[in-house]
């Protein structure tokens, strides 16, 4: 026992050894005890300077360890940590900034398969290290994150979904009468109100279809009209 500090590795001429009994009863747990394992090794600041004055106290007083070992070491760790910290902070800025805006975001469904969620970030939340997106309500890790969406897309898009929706509902051109007018004359509007950015996701075969029920609206009304004059 070491004077209350519950290390697991001995130590020995002031090396730290590996407890090889320790590693193969790990090898033999399950994935998830692994995985509790390796969680529970993360190291952080006070538990690096805890075995750093372990490796002091108890080292070969015959061959001490060097001053410039152990700032090499503690500079080592401190370089890590610094690290880790900025790429958390990096990480919390990463998903502030994405509040409000249109994401999609992958998540694991019930039977292993991939899910993809698309909706708006609501907030951002932390949890130690880690950054969370709310996304519909649910939380998302930032890892999860797949991509994100320009509203200019997101409303191009759209349109360009109700408006093929609203086209596929009409009859075949055979079959189109005078009563659809006021649909086709919506549609027209729609579709002048479009910039040429969002008529680009319509696609060329929707715009020639769209314009093929326009021409024919158009010589079904001029019929009618050609009748209203001779009666």
């Amino acid at each position: 026992m070491m004077d209350g500090m519950g290390l697991a590795a001995p130590v020995v001429n002031g090396k730290l050894m590996q407890n090889t009994a320790n590693t193969t009863a790990a090898g033999t747990k399950g994935t998830g005890e692994e995985a509790n394992r390796k969680a529970g090794s993360a190291m952080d600041k006070d538990s690096f300077l805890q075995l750093l004055v372990a490796q002091m106290k108890y080292q070969d007083p015959m061959e001490p360890t060097s001053n410039t070992e152990y700032i090499a070491q503690y500079a080592q760790f401190s370089e890590l940590e610094a690290m880790n910290n900025l790429s958390s902070n990096m990480d919390l800025q990463r998903a502030t900034s994405l509040v409000g805006k249109e994401v999609i975001v992958k998540s694991t469904g019930a039977s292993g398969e991939t899910v993809y969620t698309q909706g708006k970030v609501d907030f951002v939340s932390s949890e130690g290290t880690k950054a969370f997106l709310t996304v519909n309500g649910k939380k998302y890790n930032i890892d999860d994150l797949d991509s994100v969406i320009d509203p200019d897309y997101s409303n191009a898009m759209g349109l360009a979904e109700d408006f093929k929706l609203s086209l596929n509902k009409l009859p075949n051109i055979s079959g189109l009468s005078p009563e659809y007018k006021s649909v086709i004359d919506n549609l027209s509007d729609v579709y002048n109100d479009m910039t040429p950015y969002q008529k680009g996701y319509l696609g060329q075969d929707t715009v020639d279809k769209f314009n093929q029920y326009v021409e024919r609206m158009n010589q079904l009304t001029s019929a009618l009209d050609e009748e209203e004059k001779t009666e």
